[in-house]
């Protein structure tokens, strides 16, 4: 039998999750009866402004206002700041496309709107756009629109003292929820009359407060409560998972806090079990959690209590669960690409957001709203008047210059309506001749830096990101540039036999944290002058810390909550960094000085990433030992590790003694041994050219 809905048609999922906010609803009759005053032919205003902590119920509220306009015929739109980029172009292109508009919306497009209601949630994502709504969007709807703006913060002041708008706006201070609404709740929530007292007395009314209460309430668990908490969310959250189902149902709550977002991968990972469909459903199904696009996530406010509990109640359990979590998303870098990779990358980044040298770089709460993809033509234009506007003419020509030379080096951030965002330049300097090196400073600058300090070898790569460029801000922490820095990181990562990667800012001060605790190296002398602006390079040696121990160098610092900038500065390394010749020469020295202890500590492998974190002649005696013994894999090459063996690991006194031992002409023993460390040799070069594994 096929269900319904109130419009005629079949009963979508949407109509059970409405159905299912109406049946929680409760309360906000002041706010329900103000925002019904303006669904009429002359309304006495055309904005309304919630504010109020997270947690207050402004979501909740919307979902009731859309219900109540679409019920009485309007044309109801509804927008969250956590999918937007703060743009003109993006928010006029989600606008659009929620009208089913293929092009973003024109002026005129604008005025044929009639009745329309437009509800934007986490608005204070989008203050960068409030004088640009105020003076030019709104304007332009039509007389019987309707705009409710819902944040955390207080609106500007610009709306209430600017004499053409002060008319025109309300403003309401979300607050917790009346004794009345609050025991409605309650007793919709089924909770038994016998707890309503004490919960209004602990939670105050506050609606996450009481949504999480009457989850705890229906798992019939007796609450004493501490009255004079000061932290009602945090104090219900820590009896919450004192009294989930679990341990595993523990592990989940946790899990899902520490994750950007959860999907049943990641369940399975964090839990390390097979079959979590349940536990995932009955997640899904808690209050304080909410569902995305991409998984299931836990409310900002419950997401901190839930992280800070777990770090206090239990370290050991938080380091491992942030390891099982890291685990599977390392897992998805490996497996995937493109966009893919790009989200695990944010994921990986994100297990990052709390530690206190990287709080403030980067905007966590709209971390993975936008995505990074190849520059295809249409895009070059527009990249080239960005850089022109924020770098000057002669950039511009520059950029122009490499999009002809290396269009496979660019990055853009688009916009709903197709429009660039930002972009990033990833130049692969190993790959350009000398005359093109040579005809932007910046590249040059960058090239003679890395051949002086540490060349790279034949087939080794030197990249450059050249420009990292938002339409909005610059260089300044936004959702585009945070994408695509990571866009770059994939690169870097992904990169077979990478040397040196270069990193170029407009103000290398503002980045010095996070590029050191990101382990680059700041590099005075590649700084580059393009015009009149001085730009500021950081640099990062891949041989000397390859891609697999530069991510365990982070994850030891995911968690360091007393990290300072001091711990994380990058001095220039102590490794070096050999050419092929020189480092077969020093590994025929090594052999030579196998049983020479004092001659074996100062060869120059000691100090190469071959030998990694381990130290001394012994560590260099025993890599060349299991090299050597790897010839007798095979039956062909056994002569050749025992005429290695009978020269270096238990030498005889001359070679001539050794060709005896083995009973060969000296002729064939030479020929044996020279064979023997080519292929040792070689072996070791591999090793080296792959990080040391």
């Amino acid at each position: 039998m096929v269900a319904y809905s109130q419009h005629g048609g079949p009963l979508r999922l949407a109509d059970r999750l409405a159905a299912a906010r109406r049946s929680r609803f409760v309360g906000r009759v002041s706010e329900l009866e103000l925002f019904e005053t303006a669904l009429c032919d002359q309304p006495p205003y055309a904005v309304l402004h919630l504010h109020g902590p997270g947690g207050i119920g402004k979501s909740t509220l919307l979902h009731a206002y859309r219900q109540i306009a679409e019920h009485q015929g309007w044309q109801v739109v509804l927008l969250d700041g956590r999918h937007l980029e703060a743009s003109p172009e993006s928010l006029l292109g989600a606008l659009s496309r929620a009208l089913g508009q293929e092009l973003t919306l024109s002026p005129q497009h604008l005025q044929q709107l009639d009745r329309l209601v437009v509800l934007i949630d986490t608005y204070e994502l989008l203050t960068p756009l409030d004088s640009w709504l105020r003076e030019l969007l709104l304007p332009e709807l039509p007389a019987r629109a309707l705009v409710v703006l819902a944040g955390r913060r207080t609106p500007n002041p610009a709306w209430r003292t600017d004499p053409a708008w002060a008319d025109l706006v309300r403003i309401v201070a979300l607050r917790n929820l009346r004794p009345e609404e609050s025991i409605a709740y309650l007793q919709q929530r089924g909770i038994d009359a016998s707890q309503h007292s004490q919960l209004l007395a602990f939670t105050h009314g506050h609606p996450l407060a009481l949504s999480v209460s009457a989850d705890l309430a229906s798992q019939g668990r007796e609450l004493a409560l501490d009255l004079a908490a000061p932290d009602i969310v945090a104090l219900l959250l820590e009896r919450f998972i004192q009294h989930v189902p679990s341990e595993l149902h523990r592990q989940a709550v946790y899990g899902c806090a520490l994750a950007r977002v959860t999907t049943e991968p990641v369940l399975r990972a964090v839990l390390r079990q097979e079959d979590v469909r349940a536990i995932f459903d009955w997640l899904r199904e808690l209050s304080f959690i909410e569902a995305g696009p991409f998984g299931i996530f836990p409310h900002d406010l419950a997401r901190e209590v839930l992280d800070r509990d777990l770090r206090w109640r239990d370290p050991e359990q938080h380091v491992d669960l942030h390891g099982r979590v890291r685990s599977v998303i390392m897992q998805r870098i490996e497996a995937s690409d493109g966009v893919e990779k790009q989200r695990a990358m944010l994921d990986l980044v994100y297990l990052h957001r709390n530690n206190p040298l990287l709080k403030s770089t980067m905007a966590w709460r709209e971390f993975g709203t936008v995505s990074a993809l190849p520059a295809e033509p249409r895009d070059y234009g527009a990249i080239v008047a960005l850089v022109e506007q924020y770098e000057g003419q002669q950039a511009a020509e520059l950029a122009s210059f490499w999009l002809e030379r290396q269009p496979e080096a660019w990055l853009v951030v688009r916009g709903v309506a197709g429009e660039v965002l930002g972009f990033a330049c990833y130049l692969a300097l190993h790959q350009a001749s000398p005359h093109e090196i040579a005809a932007d400073p910046a590249t040059a600058q960058a090239w003679a830096f890395a051949c002086r300090r540490a060349p790279a070898r034949p087939g080794e790569e030197v990249m450059l990101a050249r420009w990292l460029i938002c339409r909005e801000s610059y260089q300044g922490v936004t959702p585009v540039i945070d994408v695509l820095q990571i866009a770059v990181s994939v690169r870097w990562l992904t990169a077979l036999t990478p040397a040196w990667t270069i990193i170029l800012y407009a103000d290398p001060d503002s980045r010095y944290t996070m590029m050191s605790y990101l382990n680059y190296e700041r590099i005075p002398e590649a700084d580059a002058m393009i015009g009149e602006r001085r730009y500021g390079a950081f640099a990062h040696d891949w041989r000397v810390t390859s891609a697999t121990a530069w991510v365990e160098l982070l994850a030891g610092r995911e968690l360091a909550e007393s990290l300072r900038v001091e711990d994380v500065i990058v001095h220039p390394a102590v490794q070096v960094v050999l050419s092929q010749p020189e480092f077969e020469d020093a590994v025929r020295m090594a052999l030579r000085d196998f049983h020479r202890r004092e001659n074996l500590a100062s060869n120059p492998l000691l100090r190469s990433r071959l030998i990694g974190d381990a130290a001394g002649a012994e560590a260099l005696q025993s890599l060349l030992r299991s090299t050597a013994e790897q010839l007798r894999a095979t039956p062909k090459d056994e002569k050749l590790y025992r005429a290695v063996a009978a020269a270096y690991l238990t030498p005889a006194a001359t070679q001539e003694l050794a060709a005896e031992r083995l009973g060969l002409p000296f002729s064939t023993f030479r020929h044996h041994l020279t064979s023997g460390i080519e292929r040792i040799t070689a072996a070791l070069w591999r090793r080296e050219l792959a990080g040391g594994s």
